[in-house]
């Protein structure tokens, strides 16, 4: 094997890789936090008795569940200016990444939701409880609860999964990487760092949500 391994290129070019961590991030970060409210209001509705709001958001789950990411981030960037809609490569990725999010976020939390016994709300009433503190204490926080890690996995595979939208040119880790082979064609050690990169990302998110479960949800379970 003749081939010359050459790190300094990339060592060169860590300012242009950061910017794409911190593009990685924001995106990611915004995707997650509106793709779970957007998943919740979903999640409504598919357990909604109006035949109409189960029917639109069961239609929705299935659609982006059953689709794959890359065709939804081609069809926000591409398809979506045939009627008018126009987006940059960043917008049309956060909107991709959220509407994804939120079909997966709804089934999750739906499971959540349906796993709190009918008894416990019926208590929450018999004390005198107002509706909205009923959902929030008694149905939505411990139903958060039991899927937090599933849903931590969910946002940790969107995140790298963020990665595709390079794609569109939003200016995230891989398309910075991807500038990079281009400018110096050291595709092994780039890539290379870009694997190392990414599962450091894994890693800090996996380290942050546990600690926001930790604090969010250190009541003790009855």
């Amino acid at each position: 094997m003749n081939y010359s391994f050459d790190f300094a290129p990339v060592f060169a070019a860590w300012p242009m890789l950061l910017d794409g961590v911190m593009g990685t991030l924001r995106m990611s970060s915004i995707s997650m936090v509106l793709g779970l409210s957007l998943g919740i209001v979903f999640m409504g509705m598919r357990m909604s008795r109006q035949p109409v709001l189960r029917s639109v958001a069961i239609g929705y789950i299935e659609l982006i569940r059953n689709t794959p990411i890359l065709v939804q981030v081609f069809f926000v960037f591409f398809g979506m200016p045939a009627i008018g809609i126009r987006l940059s490569g960043e917008q049309a990725a956060i909107l991709a990444m959220t509407l994804n999010c939120a079909a997966y976020a709804a089934e999750i939390v739906r499971g959540g939701v349906q796993s709190i016994r009918p008894g416990q709300i019926e208590a929450g009433r018999a004390l005198g409880l107002h509706t909205a503190d009923i959902y929030r204490f008694i149905v939505f926080r411990p139903a958060i609860r039991a899927v937090y890690p599933a849903l931590c996995s969910q946002f940790i595979l969107m995140m790298l999964n963020s990665s595709l939208v390079s794609s569109v040119s939003a200016e995230e880790l891989t398309y910075f990487a991807q500038t990079l082979d281009s400018q110096t064609f050291r595709s092994f050690e780039i890539y290379l760092t870009l694997g190392v990169i990414y599962l450091a990302l894994s890693q800090f998110f996996s380290i942050a949500l546990g600690v926001i479960g930790r604090v969010y949800f250190s009541y003790p379970v009855k």
